[in-house]
This record gives C-alpha cells, structure tokens and sequence, in this order.
C-alpha cells in the first residue's frame, strides 16, 4: 500500500494543532510514521503551517497519497502548482525558466493575498479593541455615577408653611337688563276712495201734474 501524506493530531482539547508526517498506509492516525514534514496550527487567522516544500514535492513524485486536508494544505503552499509545472517540462511545454517564472508569479500573487487578509484582521482587531475599551470607560463612569449618587447626603426635608389666603371679595356689578320691546306691528288700513255723491235727483214730477203755462 502507498505512503499516505496526512495530519497527526497534537495538543490538548479545543486548542489542537498538527504534524504534516509521512505515514504506511496501513498505521493508525495517530500512530508511527516515516517522516515529518511539516506543521498545521489552525488556531491562528490566517491558519499556521510550516512545511518542507522539496520534501513534499518529492514525496508526491513517488507516489505518496495525501489526504484531502493534506491535499489542501499541499495546494495552499504551491507545492501541486510545482508538480503540475514540473510534469509540463517533462513534456517538453515548458522550459525549466518558464516554469520558475510561472510558480514565483503564483506564490507573489497568493503571498499579497494572505497579507491583505492579515491586515484586513488586524485592523479589524485594532477598532475592536478600541470599541471595547470605550466602553469600558463609559461603563466605569457610569458605575462612579451611581456610586457617587449612593454615597451623597440625603437633602434635609424642608418644614411645610402654611400661608394664609386671605380672600377678597369680588364685587359684581349686575349690567342692567334692558327690556327690548317686541316690535309692534302696524296694521295699515286700507283706505277706501270716497266716491262724490250723485248729483241730487230731481224729484220726479207728480204724475197727471202738469207744469203751470208760463
């Protein structure tokens, strides 16, 4: 069976960090091994590991199975990206200058992007710890607040006065009442024309008299 590239766990519960080791397939996790090769602390952001890069990658020449967190680790370092450039100059579509070139452009490329993390982590370390001592120091002042306000005098209760009111009579004047008089209502009469009266009527004569010859 292949050697096996894989982690062996070390330290105690909930801090633990690992040995990169070189291991018979056959072996218990955590039993011998042939070689180490490197170490993987995960307890620090971005993670810690130190590995023997030419060792690795001539273990992986020989046939050497990492497991996948190995695998990963391996991939992190640029030690697959050797191996992959490694296996295009054997073929003859790479020259040994173009293969350097490409792997250093590859690791500046993943070194600027782990220091931009760092960084990015301390500053973010940085306002997080100013934020947490400014408010300690209000917590503290309000705490002195209270302890101050707890330990002052308690004002002396002030004697009741009683004041008298002496109280003035208000004189009301009464407004007159003006009576309004009803509005009477005028009765026009209606005015009735006299009509002349009729000439006198000249008493009709007698009949049978006759009048008297002049």
């Amino acid at each position: 069976m292949p050697a096996k590239i894989r982690l062996q766990r070390h330290g105690k519960k909930g801090k633990a960090f690992y040995h990169i080791v070189i291991a018979d397939g056959r072996a218990p996790r955590d039993g011998k091994f042939i070689e180490k090769i490197g170490t993987y602390n995960p307890n620090t952001n971005p993670a810690t590991i130190e590995l023997q890069f030419e060792n690795a990658l001539q273990w992986l020449k020989n046939g050497a199975q990492p497991t996948e967190t190995a695998r990963a680790i391996l991939s992190y370092k640029g030690v697959l990206m050797k191996l992959h450039l490694d296996k295009g100059v054997a073929k003859g579509a790479l020259t040994d200058e173009q293969a350097a070139a490409k792997l250093e452009k590859w690791l500046e490329d993943k070194n600027s992007k782990i220091e931009g993390k760092r960084t990015s982590l301390t500053s973010s370390m940085t306002d997080l710890q100013k934020k947490r001592m400014a408010d300690e120091v209000a917590k503290n002042a309000a705490r002195a607040a209270a302890i101050a306000a707890k330990n002052a005098p308690e004002p002396e209760p002030v004697a009741e006065v009683e004041v008298e009111v002496e109280e003035t009579p208000v004189a009301v004047e009464e407004a007159p009442v003006v009576a309004e008089e009803a509005p009477v209502a005028v009765e026009e009469t209606p005015v009735v024309a006299e009509e002349a009266p009729a000439a006198a009527e000249t008493p009709a004569e007698e009949e049978g008299e006759k009048p008297a010859a002049e």
